[in-house]
């Protein structure tokens, strides 16, 4: 990539959300908030490399973007009526109380995830309009179709704009019942940059990762005393602080038992532990822990081991156990089969693997993990069968590398 292509690239990162935000703000309208953006981004494709990239792309990009939606309004019938709406509904709003956080992605989010919307609807428009991700990658994040994931997100945002769903942070007594749309769809960000999907990107996406964390910190603000923001928020940090070992020097991912353990982030999991210990002292209170809660211990046990043969297997399957009472679903089941393998073997944790065939068979680490128990059974040809599907359906650059390495080592 040039320099120039690399600018943008990053700004598209960085600053994608806060551009829809600040149109969204604006405007009222997240169909001319998207589109706008859509058209801002493409001018820079067209201008920066002859013009040069500009010393605040951000600011550039919101300014033409801004241009961009007043264009489209003032093309539209209706003009009038449209901007005397948008202005007294958006521009002369007095201001929010003292104590509100003023961040217009925050806002963003909890229009998204609004419960006039189903939770997985809300979790799919936040990550189109907050994480900027592409259609095809939120349809392989949902394990659908990309035509009825673009439906999905059209529908929502025209029932956002018919309900008139206001573009705010809910009131205090609200927000219990807000939050668990807006923690999947910040989980599903932050899993998209862990292992990002989309040709083309880098296989791990910094900029996904952090905002996911940066606004679950600002949930956390606001819901001090929830056990699953705190849960969530410590389960990114300890799966973040794995990062910078998790991509090889070649491009290759690495596996958790492969990866230089001292290269972690000290700070991040020392961070992580301690919102743990957090929640199991609420827990040892009578204050039942909720999944993602769950998660973030299993991760705890995971990075408290200074080697993978030191890990508390037997803990993790404990936890696991308690999970699967709290989210029965096919993929928690089978990451329970990988510490089954551990303690009872790969032949028990195959069994129970290969009884989800018919709910994960589109899910490659579904055959991720049967290649790797496959594998260690001897039964090589079942295996590379197995490591061939992974393979077709991972969109990781990195992780491709891994496979196939790994099925190349077949005998």
């Amino acid at each position: 990539m040039t320099g120039v292509e690399e600018a943008i690239t990053r700004a598209h990162r960085d600053e994608w959300a806060r551009v829809v935000a600040t149109l969204t703000r604006r405007f009222g309208d997240l169909d001319i908030a998207e589109e706008a953006a859509a058209e801002a981004f493409a001018t820079a494709v067209e201008r920066w490399p002859s013009d040069g990239v500009p010393p605040g792309p951000g600011a550039w990009l919101t300014t033409t973007a801004n241009r961009k939606a007043i264009d489209r309004i003032r093309r539209e019938n209706k003009r009038d009526d449209k901007q005397k709406e948008a202005r007294m509904t958006y521009d002369d709003d007095p201001p929010e109380p003292l104590g509100v956080i003023g961040d217009d992605r925050l806002r963003l989010i909890f229009t998204c995830c609004h419960p006039a919307l189903a939770l997985e609807t809300r979790v799919a428009l936040t990550l189109r309009m907050v994480g900027g991700l592409t259609v095809p990658e939120i349809a392989r994040a949902f394990l659908v179709a990309e035509s009825a994931m673009g439906q999905r997100i059209t529908r929502a945002k025209a029932k956002i704009k018919a309900a008139r769903i206001p573009y705010r942070v809910p009131s205090a007594e609200d927000l219990p019942a807000r939050v668990s749309g807006v923690l999947a769809a910040l989980f599903l960000v932050f899993n998209e940059g862990y292992l990002a999907t989309g040709a083309g990107t880098d296989p791990l996406r910094h900029d996904l990762t952090a905002e996911a964390i940066r606004l679950t910190r600002l949930i956390r603000v606001l819901l001090p005393d929830d056990g699953e923001v705190t849960g969530l928020l410590a389960l990114m940090l300890l799966t973040e602080a794995r990062r910078t070992a998790r991509v090889s020097a070649n491009g290759e991912l690495v596996a958790l038992d492969e990866q230089d353990r001292g290269a972690w982030d000290t700070e991040l999991i020392a961070e992580g532990h301690r919102l743990v210990r957090e929640r199991l002292a609420a827990a040892a209170a009578g204050v039942a822990p909720g999944r993602y809660q769950i998660l973030a211990a299993i991760n705890a046990v995971h990075t408290s081991a200074r080697d993978i043969r030191d890990t508390d297997w037997s803990q993790i399957l404990a936890l696991y156990d308690q999970l699967v009472r709290v989210d029965p679903s096919p993929i928690i089941v089978l990451n329970r089969a990988i510490a089954v393998a551990e303690l009872d073997g790969p032949e028990v944790a195959l069994a129970a693997v290969d009884r989800l065939d018919d709910k994960l068979a589109g899910y490659h680490p579904f055959h991720v993990t049967r290649a790797d128990l496959l594998r260690r059974l001897g039964r090589s040809a079942e295996s590379r069968a197995a490591y061939d599907k992974a393979i077709e359906l991972t969109g990781n650059a990195a992780e491709t590398a891994y496979l196939i390495r790994r099925r190349d080592q077949l005998r």
